[in-house]
């Protein structure tokens, strides 16, 4: 009976000590958008209509995370976390016309490490999966050390370091476009984006619709910034 429940002690310690050497990831409230259109008509009229919506996919990232990589520690705690991965999920396509769009990036520092648009669901996890390792690999220790010093510990305010980052408020028109800052995706519009102090451009991408840029500079506080998309002009010829 002593040596069973030794070993039971010892089964989950080694458990949760083996946990500790796992990166933890914490899976964003994703947005997934969903279009469906139909149409008809004859030779005298035409007419035609579409829908669209947003889903949440996290559940669904959860599990795919669990699944495909067993490296990680999927984590429902912000702060306790070394890594956020956000995931916008298109549906109501074929196979081929959608892509998973994911980014990951360092819970203590807010650097984006990845960003890919993929085919799926499966591949989306998978490829974040592997950056995920690799920049674990090479930077657990300093991570490990920003994560506890970012623990529990009652700390001045200082002035300069609360003005450091600020809340970019991104909004499109149309909305659902895509998201780049300083190269990186970060997401679709509308988001709100934590940037550092100093000058950043932010890129907005839409399909059917011209490229939008602005560099901004940022000081602290918040700013609102603002896309309107022009169609891309379509030239006829008789």
């Amino acid at each position: 009976m002593k040596v069973s429940v030794l070993l039971t002690v010892c089964a989950l310690v080694c458990g949760m000590a083996f946990a500790q050497d796992k990166p933890r990831v914490y899976v964003t409230d994703s947005n997934s958008w969903e279009v469906r259109s139909a149409g008809g008509g004859t030779a005298d009229a035409f007419g035609g209509g579409g829908q669209g919506g947003a889903r949440p996919q996290t559940a669904e990232i959860i599990k795919t995370f669990n699944q495909r990589c067993p490296d990680v520690v999927i984590n429902n705690r912000l702060n306790a976390s070394d890594y956020v991965v956000e995931l916008d999920h298109e549906g109501g396509k074929g196979l081929l016309s959608h892509k998973d769009k994911i980014a990951v990036f360092v819970r203590s520092s807010g650097d984006s490490i990845f960003s890919k648009s993929t085919l799926s669901v499966g591949g989306s996890v998978q490829s974040a999966c592997e950056a995920i390792t690799k920049h674990w690999s090479e930077h657990a220790a300093e991570l490990r050390a920003a994560s506890n010093a970012s623990s529990p510990q009652v700390a001045p305010v200082n002035a300069s370091t609360t003005a450091s980052k600020a809340a970019v408020n991104i909004g499109s028109n149309p909305t659902g476009a895509d998201i780049e800052v300083d190269g990186n995706y970060v997401g679709s519009t509308p988001s709100t984006i934590q940037l550092g102090e100093g000058d950043h451009e932010i890129v907005v991408k839409k399909k059917a619709f011209q490229p939008w840029s602005r560099k901004i500079k940022v000081s602290g506080g918040s700013v609102n910034v603002n896309a309107d998309l022009e169609p891309v002009s379509t030239t006829s010829t008789n």
